[in-house]
C-alpha cells in the first residue's frame, strides 16, 4: 500500500477516533471501560439511594453512600502510585476489576445500610484505580500526541454517563430492584479482569523505591471523610470544614518536607509549574460541583418538574463533552490558550448564574430559564476546553520514575475538588438562607450569594492558568 492510501486509510493524526485504530483499540476498550464503570456506577448509586433506604431503613447514613465510595476511591488512585515493588499496572487492573466486583456483590446481598456502606467502600477502592490507571498507562499506549486524546474520552464518558446513569438507575429503583443495579455489575469486574491480561501491555515499573507515605493519606482521607460528614451533620458543618482544611493543609505541609512523597516533586511548591496544573485542576473541580443546587432552584424558583430539571443539569456534562472534541486537535500555544479561556469561561457562567438562576419565575418563562440553561452549558464547556490539555502537561512535566504518582493525583485532585466544592456550596447556601428562612426567599438568596461565591476559586484558577505558559515550556 502506498504513502497515499494509508493517509486516506486511516482517521487525521488530531482525530480522537485514532484511539480506536486497530493498535489502539484494545487499550481503548479496557482504560475506557474502567472509566465508563466509575461513571456509570456513581450516577446509578446516586439513582438508587431513595430506594435502598425505602428498603432496608439506615436514613442517617443515607449521605455516606457516596461520601465512603469518594473516599475509597481517592484511596484506590493512591494505591495505584503506592502498589508493591514489582507489581505491574496490569496486574494493579486485575486485582482492582475483581475488587469492584466484590464490592458490588456485597452492596447487592447487604441486609443492612452499614453493609451497603461495606460494599460501597470496596467498589470505591476498584473504581478509583480503574480511572487512575486509565490516565497511568497513557503514556504506555499511546503516542504523545494521542495523550490529549485519551482524556477527551474520558470526558466524554462522563458526560454520556450523566444520562445513562440515572436511566439506568431508574430501571432498578422499585421495591427491592435496587439489589440487581449491583447484581448486573459483577459479571462486568469479572469480565474486565480476565480480559485485561490479553488486551493491555505489560509496563516496567520505573518507579523509584519509597516507603508508603501514610502520614499524607490519612490526613487527606481524614480531610474527605469530615468534609462529606459536613453535608450532613448542619449543627457543625462549618466547623468540619475547617478541620478538613488543617488536615489538607498538614497533608501537604508533610509532603513538602518528607522524602516520603505521596505527589511527584514540586506538586506543593507554587514556584513549579505542575503546582500549579494541579492547582488549577482542584479549583476548576471546586467550582463546577455547585451544580449539585441547580436542580433544586430549578423546581423551586422557576417550576420545573424534576425530570426537566435532571435534563437540564445534564447541561454542564454535555458542554463538557462538547468542548473536549472541539479542543482536542490543539497543541503548544493554542492549547494554553484553550486552558486559560475554559476557565474564563466556566468563572463567568457561575457567576452569571447568580443572575439568571436566582430568579423568581414560578411559571417557568424562557426569559430566565434559557439564559439560565446557557449558563449551565457554558460552565461544563469552560472545563471541557482546557481539562484535556491540563492532564497532557502533567504527563509532560514529570520524570518518567514519578509518572505513576502524576497520574494517579489527577483523578485524587477531581475527588477532593468536588469532595470539598460540595461541602462549600452547602455551607454557603445554607448560610445564605436555604433553611432558613428558607422557602422562595430563602432560595433567592441562596442561590444568588452561592453562585457569586463559588465564582471566586475560578479566579484562582484564572491567576494559576496565566502562569502556565512560561513554566510549562
Amino acid at each position: 500500500m502506498s504513502n497515499i492510501d494509508q493517509t486516506v486509510a486511516i482517521p487525521n493524526a488530531s482525530s480522537v477516533f485514532r484511539l480506536f485504530l486497530p493498535e489502539h483499540l484494545p487499550a481503548t476498550m479496557m482504560l475506557g471501560g474502567g472509566v465508563t464503570l466509575y461513571a456509570v456506577e456513581s450516577y446509578i448509586t446516586a439513582t438508587i439511594a431513595p430506594s435502598i433506604v425505602r428498603d432496608i431503613g439506615g436514613l442517617s447514613l443515607f449521605s455516606w453512600v457516596t461520601s465512603i465510595f469518594v473516599a475509597a476511591a481517592i484511596l484506590g488512585s493512591i494505591f495505584v502510585a503506592i502498589r508493591p515493588r514489582g507489581i505491574g499496572l496490569r496486574t494493579i487492573y486485575v486485582i482492582v476489576a475483581l475488587v469492584f466486583g466484590v464490592g458490588s456483590l456485597i452492596a447487592a446481598a447487604a441486609p443492612s445500610m452499614p453493609v451497603v456502606l461495606i460494599g460501597r467502600a470496596v467498589q470505591g477502592l476498584g473504581t478509583g484505580a480503574l480511572a487512575a490507571l486509565g490516565y497511568a498507562f497513557i503514556r504506555f499506549v499511546y503516542p504523545e500526541p494521542l495523550w490529549p486524546k485519551a482524556s477527551t474520552l474520558y470526558a466524554a464518558i462522563w458526560g454520556i454517563a450523566t444520562v445513562i446513569g440515572p436511566t439506568l438507575g431508574g430501571f432498578f429503583s422499585s421495591g427491592s430492584s435496587w439489589r440487581y443495579a449491583f447484581i448486573v455489575l459483577v459479571p462486568l469486574g469479572l469480565l474486565m479482569a480476565v480480559l485485561a491480561p490479553r488486551l493491555l501491555p505489560e509496563v516496567r515499573d520505573d518507579r523509584d523505591q519509597a516507603k508508603t507515605p501514610v502520614a499524607q493519606i490519612g490526613l487527606l482521607l481524614a480531610a474527605v471523610l469530615m468534609v462529606s460528614a459536613a453535608g450532613a451533620a448542619t449543627s457543625i458543618r462549618a466547623a468540619l470544614v475547617v478541620a478538613s482544611v488543617v488536615a489538607v493543609s498538614g497533608a501537604l505541609l508533610i509532603e513538602r518536607r518528607s522524602r516520603n512523597r505521596l505527589l511527584p516533586s514540586g506538586a506543593v511548591t507554587l514556584s513549579s509549574p505542575i503546582s500549579r496544573v494541579y492547582l488549577t485542576m482542584l479549583a476548576m473541580t471546586v467550582v463546577l460541583v455547585s451544580d449539585v443546587f441547580i436542580p433544586y432552584f430549578l423546581q423551586t424558583l422557576h417550576g420545573v418538574t424534576p425530570i426537566v430539571s435532571g435534563y437540564l443539569v445534564a447541561l454542564v456534562a454535555l458542554g463538557w463533552t462538547f468542548a473536549a472534541f472541539l479542543s482536542s486537535s490543539l497543541s503548544g500555544k493554542r492549547a494554553h490558550a484553550a486552558i486559560v479561556t475554559g476557565v474564563f469561561i466556566e468563572t463567568a457562567a457561575t457567576a452569571s448564574l447568580a443572575i439568571f438562576l436566582a430568579g423568581d419565575n414560578p411559571d417557568g418563562h424562557m426569559l430566565l430559564v434559557v439564559p439560565a440553561s446557557i449558563c449551565m452549558f457554558m460552565m461544563g464547556f469552560g472545563v471541557g476546553l482546557g481539562w484535556a490539555h491540563l492532564v497532557a502537561t502533567v504527563l509532560k512535566l514529570v520524570a518518567d520514575k514519578e509518572q505513576d504518582k502524576a497520574s494517579s493525583a489527577i483523578p485524587t485532585m477531581s475527588s477532593l475538588g468536588g469532595a470539598f466544592g460540595a461541602a462549600l456550596a452547602g455551607v454557603i447556601a445554607n448560610g445564605a438562607g436555604l433553611v432558613d428562612p428558607g422557602g422562595i426567599a430563602g432560595a433567592l438568596s441562596a442561590a444568588h450569594w452561592l453562585y457569586l461565591v463559588m465564582a471566586l476559586p475560578g479566579v484562582l484558577a484564572i491567576g494559576a492558568s496565566l502562569t502556565l505558559s512560561r513554566g510549562a515550556a
